[in-house]
């Protein structure tokens, strides 16, 4: 079994299903929504307890603030049987929590804290201060570029230094791509890249998924890149394969919140590495990890188990 540590968002997800996202909210009103259950959300939850599911030993390496939603996210990676001893209190600032809106098909938006959340507070130090961890560790996952904004500047020289472990590196991107400047600084010292299409295009300013990759391999001439196509599956590329059509796996059942899918692709992809399998199979476990995703309320309660995802494959 491998190990992971997983750093970077917390938060604490209020989702409110079947809102209708195209209608305007006006005031002095009640809308119907389904009951609402609360689940614990970004990378190092979704990321983390799905890895975790899958058969990859998973660390949280995080801050949230001193309050119920702290706890709580606490609890939540306790019950799901990942690490917490990285997971540490800032002393002032607040955990995140985000109201998650979803509509009938899955689509979300979302309402989120103005103040500077817990998260934020993230820096190098922090991370090598773990030192002893990350030598122990087989990989590093990192998210969301573009929201970590004390880390992202010392992110060449961090990563470089937990690749110098013998530990493989991964990142994730924030829906709004992150500055691609820094970005082409980063790069070179990630061993699987895989944003969404929507990021990679904020990022190089091109349409052609395969054109956006070829911009990653401009300044990493090893690691796994590609970019996530939401209902389309996904494209990878290797230095040794090149370019690697994934196709969406359909999910059994039907959509209930896309919520994390993005996460959960990321623990497939490594889960499946992990396993010895080659990258287009461990692209496969990707697909059919994100698919699980969202049959589910929450960004990981769907991805339960390899057996299941086995099953869906």
């Amino acid at each position: 079994m491998g190990k992971a540590i997983i750093c970077g968002s917390c938060v604490v997800d209020l989702p409110c299903l079947n809102v209708r996202l195209g209608s305007t909210i006006g005031r002095d009103q009640t809308l119907p929504i389904d009951p609402i259950e609360l689940s614990s959300g970004g990378i190092t939850c979704n990321t983390g307890i799905a890895l975790q599911r899958l058969g990859v030993s998973s660390q949280a390496l995080t801050l949230t603030g001193a309050d119920v939603w702290g706890q709580y996210i606490r609890q939540t990676l306790v019950d799901a049987g990942v690490g917490t001893d990285l997971l540490c209190t800032h002393p002032h600032a607040p955990t995140s929590a985000v109201v998650v809106l979803i509509d009938e098909d899955g689509s979300r938006s979302f309402l989120a804290p103005a103040v500077k959340t817990a998260t934020k507070f993230l820096d190098a130090n922090f991370v090598r201060a773990q030192r002893t961890h990350l030598e122990e560790a087989d990989y590093f996952i990192l998210g969301y570029y573009g929201r970590m904004p004390l880390l992202e500047p010392e992110l060449p020289s961090l990563l470089a230094e937990i690749q110098g472990y013998g530990c493989r590196t991964a990142m994730d991107s924030a829906s709004d791509g992150g500055d691609p400047v820094r970005l082409s600084k980063i790069l070179p010292y990630l061993d699987i890249y895989v944003p969404s299409q929507v990021e990679a295009s904020q990022q190089t300013k091109l349409r052609d998924p395969a054109k956006m990759i070829e911009w990653f391999r401009q300044y990493n001439n090893y690691g796994i890149l590609g970019v996530k196509l939401g209902e389309r599956g996904a494209i990878l590329h290797t230095p040794e394969d090149g370019f690697i059509i994934v196709s969406a796996c359909p999910p059994s059942t039907p959509i209930v919140d896309t919520t994390g899918a993005g996460d959960c692709f990321m623990a497939g992809l490594i889960a499946g590495l992990d396993r010895g399998l080659t990258a287009k199979e461990a692209g496969k476990w990707a697909a059919a990890a994100g698919a699980l995703a969202i049959t589910a309320r929450g960004g990981h309660q769907g991805v339960t188990s390899v057996a299941k995802l086995q099953s869906l494959l």
